[in-house]
């Protein structure tokens, strides 16, 4: 059967995350039409872990998209991955264009309604519903969620201490949707993602971030 070439569609976003994914960054923000948040997109590439590379997500002038930047991204086609239906190829033959940012007095404008994060019940030692077994994440339709929080308790603790791990660990405990979270999150020093100021971004699966 012959496959038509794939013609490219553009989608503007607000970035909410630009994590480090093996040699690349994984890259994800609320779609933007009209000036409405209707959704999410996280731009992957096409190698097997979808990293997306510095060359691949660069502005014209060489930068990299910083958090809360409005980006029209040029894309392929949809290419959802078990719960990661936000999944879009992007197309590499072309640069991001960077159309605007967003204040953080914008915020509330882009939260996703109040919901539990995922399934909750599956916890680690030292989290709180940090964790959810793979058959129950496939059987999610998001893996992104952008919440506001009233309150974020951030503690830094060594948790293999007793195994001889001198390593320290930053742990986020909040409250949503009446239920209580414990995730370990990055440190906020050394990544862009997630957004912790009274505002959480969490990716699905395993101990999330």
């Amino acid at each position: 059967m012959e496959r038509f070439p794939l013609v490219q569609v553009v989608k503007r976003m607000v970035c909410l995350a630009n994590s480090r994914k093996l040699a690349g960054r994984c890259v994800a923000g609320r779609l933007l039409e009209e000036g409405q948040p209707t959704g999410w997109v996280r731009p992957v590439s096409s190698r097997e872990h979808e990293e997306v590379s510095e060359y691949e997500r660069q502005y014209k002038d060489g930068s990299d998209p910083k958090l809360l930047d409005v980006i029209d991204v040029p894309l392929l086609e949809p290419r959802p991955k078990n719960y990661q239906t936000e999944n879009w190829l992007l197309d590499p033959g072309y640069y991001w264009v960077k159309c605007g940012h967003v204040s953080w007095a914008d915020l509330d404008h882009l939260t996703d309604p109040v919901a539990d994060l995922w399934t909750n019940g599956m916890s680690t030692y030292h989290g709180r519903n940090d964790q959810i077994d793979v058959v129950r994440a496939n059987q999610l339709d998001h893996s992104l969620r952008f919440v506001k929080l009233p309150a974020l308790q951030l503690s830094v603790f060594v948790p293999g201490a007793a195994f001889g791990n001198p390593k320290r660990r930053v742990q986020a405990r909040f409250i949503h949707n009446r239920r209580e979270y414990r995730l370990w999150v990055t440190p906020l020093c050394q990544e862009s993602c997630p957004l912790l100021y009274f505002s959480s971004i969490s990716q699905v699966g395993g101990i999330g971030r």
